[in-house]
C-alpha cells in the first residue's frame, strides 16, 4: 500500500491549518492561494479517505471538529519538514548567498512575523526560510547553526547569545463558556492557578516557560496539566469545549475574546508578561538587520 492511499495530501493538510488559524473556508482558500470551491473539493475528499468529519461550517465560520484538530496534530511535523525542504530547496536555485534563515517561536510566527516580511519585503529584503516551533526549539536552532536569527518569547534565555528587545506581549487566562469561571467575577488568584490543571504548550514553550517563572515567583508550582498540546489553535479549541481554562498570548485569542467563543477571567498577583527578542549567534546577518529594522510589535498589518 503507498502511503499516498490513506493520507491526505500536503494542500490538504495546509488547508486545515489555514481553516485553524483563520476562521473560514474563505480566509484559508486566500492563505494557500485555492479557490474556495477548491477547498471545498479537497475537504470532502479528505473527509472520505479518513472517514470522519474533519470541518464544522456554520453561519460565522468554520472551524476544525475534534478529529480535525487531531489530524492536524499529527500533522504539525509533516508540514514543518515540508516546509523546511521548500526552503532547503530554495537555496539549490539561489547560486548566489543563501536566504536569511530565521527560526521564530509560534506566537511571534503567526501574529507578528507575517507583518514585519510584509513590511521587510516593500524595504527591498532578500530571501527569508522560515521555521517555527517553541523557544526551546528555536535556540536549539540557533546553537546549531541552523538559523542566523531567532525569535523567541520566553524570559530564560541562555548565556553566549547576542539579544535584542522587541516588546513584550502579555499572557491572559481564558476558559469556554460553560466552564464555571466564565460567570465569576472576582479575579483568580495565583494560588488558584497553580491549584488548577490547565490546558498547557508543552514544556520548552514560551507560554508555558512564562507561567511556570511566575507561579514560581510567588513559591507555587503549577499542578499537573489537564491536557498538554502543542499548538495554540488546539489548546484553543479544547478551551472552547469547556475541559479546562488555559493561559495563552492576549495576541492567540484576541479574535475568540472578540466573538465570545473564549472569555478572559482577570487575574491577580501574577505578572504575565514576556518579552520579545530577537537572539543571534556570533556577527549579525546583513539580511537580519533589515528585518529588525521592520519589527513593531504594536503594528501587525
Amino acid at each position: 500500500m503507498s502511503l499516498t492511499d490513506r493520507v491526505p495530501d500536503l494542500t490538504t493538510l495546509e488547508l486545515l491549518e489555514a481553516i485553524a488559524e483563520r476562521g473560514s473556508i474563505g480566509g484559508a482558500a486566500s492563505a494557500v492561494g485555492v479557490s474556495q470551491q477548491a477547498v471545498s473539493q479537497r475537504l470532502r475528499a479528505a473527509e472520505r479517505l479518513v472517514g470522519a468529519e474533519l470541518v464544522s461550517r456554520g453561519r460565522t465560520g468554520s472551524r476544525l471538529t475534534a478529529q480535525g484538530e487531531l489530524l492536524l496534530e499529527w500533522s504539525r511535523p509533516i508540514l514543518d519538514g515540508a516546509r523546511r525542504l521548500r526552503a532547503s530547496l530554495a537555496t539549490l536555485a539561489d547560486s548566489g548567498a543563501g536566504p536569511l534563515r530565521v527560526a521564530a517561536s509560534q506566537t511571534i510566527s503567526e501574529y507578528l512575523l507575517p507583518g514585519w516580511l510584509h513590511r521587510y519585503a516593500r524595504t527591498g529584503g532578500g530571501p527569508v526560510a522560515l521555521g517555527s516551533g517553541n523557544s526551546e526549539q528555536v535556540l536549539a536552532r540557533l546553537r546549531a547553526g541552523e538559523a542566523d536569527l531567532g525569535l523567541v518569547e520566553t524570559p530564560d534565555l541562555p548565556d553566549g547569545l547576542a539579544r535584542r528587545a522587541l516588546g513584550e506581549d502579555r499572557l491572559v487566562v481564558v476558559v469556554g463558556s460553560e466552564h464555571p469561571w466564565a460567570d465569576r467575577r472576582d479575579p483568580v488568584t495565583a494560588a488558584e492557578l497553580a491549584a488548577t490543571p490547565m490546558i498547557l504548550r508543552e514544556a520548552g514553550s514560551g507560554t508555558r516557560d512564562t507561567l511556570t517563572r511566575s507561579l514560581a515567583e510567588q513559591g507555587l508550582r503549577p499542578a499537573p496539566p489537564a491536557a498538554e498540546l502543542a499548538t495554540g489553535s488546539a489548546i484553543r479549541a479544547a478551551v472552547r469545549s469547556g475541559l479546562a481554562p488555559s493561559v495563552l498570548s492576549e495576541l492567540a485569542v484576541a479574535d475568540d475574546l472578540a466573538e465570545g467563543s473564549l472569555l478572559r477571567v482577570p487575574a491577580t498577583g501574577l505578572d504575565l508578561t514576556r518579552p520579545l527578542t530577537a537572539v543571534w549567534v556570533g556577527r549579525l546577518h546583513p539580511d537580519a538587520e533589515a528585518l529588525l529594522a521592520t519589527t513593531d510589535v504594536r503594528a501587525q498589518d
